[in-house]
């Protein structure tokens, strides 16, 4: 990324010319030198190797996951999170390390049941959305409209007025080709509250996003329009989804009982916990790794997103004991209230908005602790995206036994508040045939997680900082 001067100085040289004709053609890739990153081969090897051995990432993860537990946004559990990790960045030499202040969404869950009432009584599985209102206290009784898309919805308009609409929207099995098909089947979780609301429904039930389940639901946050009253929100588990489906198909009159007590009680003051391996010759530029520190309040919050907290505190915690110092800042940031309002994020870019210009790079890890499998590199100025992806491409290329692609685009939740200010973002992405099986559920506890790919990404999280960290030149320049 330019410096302010650099920056000047490119406009100044570019209105020169801002008279002459453009040729049009074909936009030719930007040349990348083949061997730009050869002389960190043996410094990658070393690295690599050493993450690869080293268990303190799992050591780390399984303080935060069994010691704490989960941790949702306004929780004491959160609050001790942030505690812990400041004090275990301490204790690993680092040195700026320090809580920045962040006024989160609470949001409490309270108790909560779905029933099937006809045509037969049974209890059904479920879990509040993040966000959701409550229902009254002696719950709501309704008959269940079923609908798999918004068409459908549309078509029964005229049936959703004092109803329950389930978003029966199954999610497609995971294919290496196609991924995991997250983004198709995730649009209800967020926005079916405010699409059933606006035609008068009660209250809506969301197929849990996953291809797979053991009937475990999966919550996740849900969206409001400010224009439409806020209904009552739940996940409800696959099966129970597929059964409510084929009661409803068969011609029967399907009612449930729903009851919830969630509510938002306020904001809260939670924190976004950083720390820093200073850079020996340019310190004031800052290389940015990390993941989020919240979850949601069920489960341990392992593989979302304790896996790219420990990651990216080990990663700088070994490059610390190797005795590597590289030219700029690695700077660990641990976000908070990722998950249901992302104000850590947003706080993080405010607090430090006369710096951006000096960060040359951002990395999140944020989809479990598998195997790795690519790297994404997103920037606002589009021709620099470009040659960032070559770039990494040539990268990955030295990096010890990695099969990694590179794709355009798409970065993570928390980093993406940078963009605007042209810094460089780079998403760590695992291998996730199973991350949605857990995902968001009470299920994503310490146990799904293989020390030896936790430390995968460690070393993928190191390798990355140092030589962004290192290198003479910058991402996309």
């Amino acid at each position: 990324m330019a410096r302010p001067f650099l920056l000047h100085l490119c406009l100044f040289l570019s209105c020169l010319g801002c008279s002459a004709p453009r040729v049009s053609g074909p936009t030719r890739p930007p040349a990348i030198a083949a061997d730009l990153f050869a002389p960190f081969a043996a410094d990658l090897t070393r690295i690599v190797a050493a993450a690869r051995a080293d268990r303190g990432a799992f050591e780390k993860l399984s303080q935060l996951c069994d010691g704490i537990g989960n941790r949702l946004s306004g929780s004491q559990g959160l609050e001790r999170a942030v505690a812990w990790a400041q004090a275990v960045l301490r204790a690993d030499g680092l040195t700026n390390v320090h809580a920045e202040p962040v006024t989160v969404t609470h949001w409490l869950r309270g108790q909560e049941s779905l029933e099937l009432l006809t045509p037969r009584s049974a209890p059904l599985t479920m879990l509040g959305l993040g966000g959701s209102v409550a229902t009254p206290p002696d719950g709501l009784v309704a008959e269940v409209v079923v609908v798999h898309d918004e068409q459908e919805l549309k078509a029964l308009a005229d049936r959703v007025r004092g109803r329950i609409v389930l978003f029966d929207n199954p999610m497609p099995a995971y294919t290496p080709e196609l991924g995991a098909h997250y983004g198709e089947t995730v649009r209800f979780r967020g926005h079916g509250a405010a699409l059933a609301g606006k035609l008068g429904a009660v209250a809506v039930l969301v197929r849990s996003v996953t291809a797979r389940s053991l009937a475990t639901p999966h919550t996740g946050n849900t969206r409001y329009d400010e224009a439409v009253p806020p209904i009552p929100a739940a996940a409800i588990a696959t099966e129970d989804a597929a059964l409510l489906s084929r009661l409803a198909a068969s011609g029967e009159t399907v009612t449930v009982r729903l009851k919830m007590q969630a509510r938002t009680v306020g904001t809260a003051v939670s924190a976004n916990v950083l720390a820093e391996l200073p850079g020996r010759e340019l310190p004031e530029q800052i290389v940015v790794i990390g993941g989020h520190l919240d979850s949601w309040d069920v489960g341990q919050g392992a593989h979302d997103d304790g896996a790219g907290c420990a990651m990216a505190m080990q990663a700088v915690a070994l490059l610390k004991r190797l005795g590597i110092q590289p030219r700029r800042t690695i700077r660990v940031v641990l976000w908070t209230n990722e998950e249901n309002g992302l104000a850590g994020a947003k706080a993080y870019a405010q607090v430090h908005a006369e710096e951006l210009a000096q960060h040359v790079a951002a990395l999140e890890a944020d989809s479990g602790a598998f195997q790795p499998e690519a790297l994404t590199v997103e920037i606002e100025d589009a021709e620099h995206q470009a040659k960032a992806a070559l770039q990494l491409a040539q990268l990955v290329k030295l990096l010890p036994q990695m099969r990694l692609t590179i794709r355009q685009n798409g970065s993570g939740a928390d980093v993406a508040a940078l963009k605007s200010a042209n810094v460089p973002l780079v998403g760590l992405v695992m291998e996730s045939s199973t991350y949605f099986d857990y995902h968001h559920t009470a299920a994503d506890t310490l146990d799904k997680v293989d020390p030896a790919l936790l430390a995968e990404g460690e070393a993928l999280f190191a390798a990355l900082a140092y030589v962004l960290a290192q290198w003479p030149g910058e991402l996309g320049e």
